[in-house]
């Protein structure tokens, strides 16, 4: 039977606001078959008119940046271009209500990759930190800790551990959200994503399954740990390449790593980790691909940890099961990016893992009053000793005896109770309209993005890497600056502009990127080799690429954010700009800090 979840997410993909869980894999000759006059209106082509239609007149260039029009006129404009990005206006009640930090800091947050577990609104307010109540945490308290777990992977899945009853909720709670099944998936609670990376590489049988095959276009640090771990167990480790410079994936070169035969048709041909879309450029990827692999005789690990808040919903798993999913949490979006990772484990697979000798990184959560001194002993029983317990109205000290089980039993862990905000926001928004949401603001952006351009010159002030304007984007994207010659502006400067202006952003590096005949003499120009202590052999074939900066727009920011990181770029259209920022802090003495 089609779950509620599966049904919403075949909604949203007819109604166009998500990519289609079922969309096949690209044929390299395929033609298209003539098309009537009932299929000829297009709600691709008409998306993208109606964002080009958003900035007046369209197809507009602005050289100066002190000629922008106002956030207010380009807001309603895109209002009018847009219809239904009106129906998300609830993601901006529940910012204004329960995320006002970002209002009062002036803070853009455009480097935030995962799911917010609770909301600023949570926190106790100054005069309030001081209350004894047990049912509201103090400025010092976090929401919760964690502290690491010295056992390998097959045992804790095996045997388990010892579980709080804050991390059973948490647990329970997150499998909902993600729109899983405890009998079918385990949980494991990492410390951050390279450790769920390196755990399951540790434990992965690349001796016997000797294939390691991942779908990248930018160096990542937690799958560069579970290449590292492979590569030492004897893994023969391959990527996908992209193809430059809508950075597609080249489809004909993964289908023929994918479907190569097998030296033994009783074993698996390894393990193929796919992310469904980029965290860097936007670029979203087929789910068939998962299906093609597992078809062919692989493991599945479905990277998860860049997928929007709901996107797990568009996934129908009782199609495409992943034998282990990897997704990240945090605690509070805009003030608190600290948090914890999700391995997922599928429990028909987890016999075909091996003995690992250790597994660091795995981690247990308490909650704030689990981790006190009062209860940091397991759960008092009716024959316990007598118990002191602090009154607060009279402020004295009872002494409770013994034979009172009916006090001793009763455990104060009102904090245990405490909402998962940031999930519930998510779930209360859904997914078609974050999806909705998340479209029209990451095409809005590049579209501005385009519209610069450097006086006299001509020049582009921006150079976008991967999709430009499209319907099936992922909330993500990335480029670089140029100047008034051509010349890329380094990534690390403009982040640190970005920082000083109080605009948050990622850099990151591009790699992976396939050149065909035609793109041949861009090839020296773009690609570029990054400063290394590794062996020269392995740099050139590995560490080729282009850095960039990045922005993720997730279902809290909204579109004075998107203006405000386009406003500081086009900053960048005067020539002095950068020279001026140095001078200018030169003068208020802020020598740490150079440009």
């Amino acid at each position: 039977m089609e779950s509620n979840c599966i049904r919403e997410s075949s909604k949203a993909c007819f109604n166009t606001c998500c990519i289609n869980p079922l969309l096949s894999l690209p044929e390299p000759h395929s033609s298209s078959p003539p098309k009537s006059a009932a299929a000829t209106v297009d709600p691709r082509r008409n998306f993208i008119s109606a964002i080009l239609s958003s900035i007046q007149p369209p197809n507009a260039v602005f050289t100066n940046h002190e000629s922008l029009p106002s956030s207010t006129e380009l807001f309603s404009s895109l209002k009018n271009a847009v219809l239904n990005y009106s129906n998300t206006v609830l993601s901006d009640d529940i910012r204004a209500r329960d995320y006002y930090h970002l209002t009062v800091s002036n803070h853009v947050c455009l480097d935030y990759v995962g799911h917010g577990l609770f909301s600023y609104s949570q926190k106790p307010k100054s005069e309030t930190a001081t209350s004894s109540s047990s049912s509201s945490l103090s400025d010092d308290a976090p929401f919760f800790d964690i502290s690491y777990n010295s056992v390998n992977l097959n045992s804790y899945l095996q045997y388990g551990s010892q579980e709080s009853e804050f991390q059973a909720k948490i647990r329970k709670r997150i499998i909902a959200y993600m729109n899983l099944y405890e009998e079918d998936y385990s949980l494991v609670f990492t410390a951050n994503q390279s450790s769920a990376f390196k755990i399951l590489a540790d434990s992965y049988p690349f001796q016997s399954n000797q294939n390691l095959l991942t779908v990248y276009d930018y160096e990542n640090e937690a799958v560069r740990a579970m290449v590292d771990s492979a590569t030492k167990r004897g893994a023969r480790v391959q990527s996908a390449v992209f193809s430059w410079p809508n950075f597609r994936i080249n489809a004909r070169k993964l289908r023929k790593i994918i479907v190569s035969k097998s030296q033994s048709k009783n074993k698996k041909k390894g393990l193929f980790v796919f992310p469904l879309q980029s965290r860097m450029t936007g670029s979203r990827y087929s789910y068939q691909w998962m299906n093609l692999a597992r078809e062919n005789g692989w493991h599945v690990l479905l990277d998860a940890s860049a997928l929007g808040a709901k996107d797990m919903e568009t996934l129908g798993l009782s199609l495409f099961q992943p034998d282990f999913i990897i997704c990240s949490f945090f605690k509070i979006f805009g003030e608190n990016p600290s948090g914890f990772c999700c391995l997922f484990i599928k429990k028909s697979s987890i016999s075909d893992l091996t003995q690992s000798s250790k597994s660091t990184g795995i981690i247990s959560i308490k909650g704030p009053i689990e981790n006190s001194a009062a209860i940091d002993e397991p759960p008092i029983s009716s024959a316990s000793t007598s118990q002191q317990i602090i009154t607060t109205k009279s402020q004295e000290i009872q002494e409770i005896d013994e034979k009172a089980p009916e006090l001793t039993t009763e455990p104060p862990k009102k904090t245990l109770e405490i909402e998962f905000r940031g999930l519930d926001h998510a779930d209360e928004l859904g997914l078609i309209l974050i999806s909705n949401r998340l479209r029209c603001l990451i095409n809005w952006l590049v579209n501005a993005l385009m519209c610069l351009q450097h006086p006299h010159s001509g020049v582009p002030l921006i150079g976008i890497y991967g999709p430009r304007i499209k319907l099936e984007r992922g909330p993500a994207v990335a480029f670089n600056v140029y100047d008034w010659k051509g010349e890329r502006v380094d990534p690390v400067l403009v982040q640190k502009l970005a920082d000083r202006n109080n605009i948050s952003v990622s850099v990151g590096f591009l790699k992976n990127i396939w050149f065909d005949e035609g793109f041949k003499e861009e090839r020296g120009i773009v690609l570029e080799n990054r400063r290394t202590k590794k062996k020269k052999k392995r740099r050139e074939k590995s560490d080729c690429g282009e850095g960039a900066v990045a922005i993720s727009i997730g279902m809290l920011n909204n579109f004075e954010d998107v203006y405000r990181i386009w406003g500081f770029v086009a900053r960048f259209l005067d020539a002095d700009f950068v020279e001026k920022e140095r001078w200018r802090y030169t003068a208020l003495n802020q020598t740490t800090v150079e440009v």
